[in-house]
């Protein structure tokens, strides 16, 4: 009879054990790489196919990463540094020119277990400018460094530092270029004005972090700085709800600080990850005349991909098998 119990005791252990071990190995990945007036009609089916292989390189990037044991943070870092090394997104090599043709990034990221963040803003000579923003979070007590201070604390942590011409891209040039001519806020600029990169993630232990890159605005002026480094607005994690990245028209994901909305919803309205995103993209954000999108994930691993725009470059990954990478509506 001992024996009998003992045996039982045993094997409920062993079940409870497995189920844990299985229920922690749940993870997922979500990634953007800016909303805005993609469509079939004006992206070539060439430059369409290589927006897909890039952001599916970014997906088996960070799948690689969270199943050797990686976390959510390192995740966010090599996933975002795969988009910002292509010429494709308005983020590090492919960031977009102000209106005196210089390029100027920023970043930010968050840590959802400890609810430290970190961000640069302004920069023009960092490689990977989310590298900076971890190094920011992890390796000083602040929380956002701009300019030329930003820089000299990259080159004090060791990081990648290039010259400004390493941004330079002939597409991005000649989009300046065309605004410039037009002056006038056209049709063109409309089109022209918005970009980014972001990447959130639920790890294996149960950890979520947000990411978000980009090099703003074309043609901006006065050293405007947009959402994307600003936490609560562009980027938001919170391992009691959810982690959020923004993309789209900075100053009304600043004004209504759209990111922690998200989380601020789910935790006090009990509302869902999808009905939080929908409200404030398709509803807030709408009525005010702010266009854009967000990626998130909840604690659970429940995704959100929700935008006001013809498209947004998408895609996401999960553990169980679920893979899609999207670009228009």
């Amino acid at each position: 009879m001992k024996t009998s119990k003992k045996f039982i005791f045993f094997m409920l252990f062993f079940i409870s054990t497995f189920i844990n071990i299985n229920a922690q190995k749940k993870y997922a990945i979500v990634i953007h790489g800016g909303a805005g007036y993609m469509t079939k009609e004006n992206l070539s089916e060439t430059k369409e196919a290589a927006y897909i292989e890039k952001l599916n390189e970014a997906l088996l990037t960070g799948k690689k990463i969270l199943e050797n044991g990686g976390t959510s943070i390192e995740t966010v870092i090599e996933v975002i540094k795969v988009l910002e090394n292509s010429p494709l997104f308005n983020a590090g090599k492919g960031a977009v020119f102000t209106h005196e043709g210089k390029n100027e990034l920023d970043a930010s990221i968050m840590d959802g277990k400890t609810l430290n963040a970190g961000a640069v803003s302004g920069v023009s000579n960092i490689k990977n400018p989310i590298e900076l923003a971890n190094k920011i979070m992890t390796n000083s007590k602040h929380v956002i460094l701009s300019g030329t201070g930003a820089s000299e604390f990259a080159k004090q942590q060791n990081l990648e530092t290039v010259d400004p011409e390493y941004f330079f891209t002939e597409d991005r040039w000649n989009s300046l270029q065309n605004i410039l001519k037009e002056e006038k806020k056209s049709e063109l600029n409309e089109k022209e004005k918005h970009g980014t990169v972001g990447c959130v993630v639920l790890d294996t232990y149960g950890n979520l972090a947000a990411g978000t890159s980009t090099g703003g605005m074309t043609n901006k002026e006065f050293g405007r700085i947009g959402d994307s480094p600003i936490i609560g607005a562009g980027t938001y994690a919170n391992n009691n709800t959810c982690a959020v990245s923004c993309t789209g028209h900075g100053e009304f994901f600043i004004r209504y600080v759209v990111a922690h909305s998200i989380s601020a919803l789910m935790e006090y309205k009990n509302l869902s990850l999808q009905e939080s995103a929908s409200l404030i993209i398709n509803k807030t954000l709408k009525e005010a005349g702010g266009d854009g999108g967000l990626i998130a994930v909840d604690k659970n691993g429940n995704i959100a991909l929700e935008f006001n725009t013809q498209g947004m470059f998408r895609g996401y990954i999960k553990s169980n098998g679920e893979k899609t990478v999207l670009i228009y509506k």
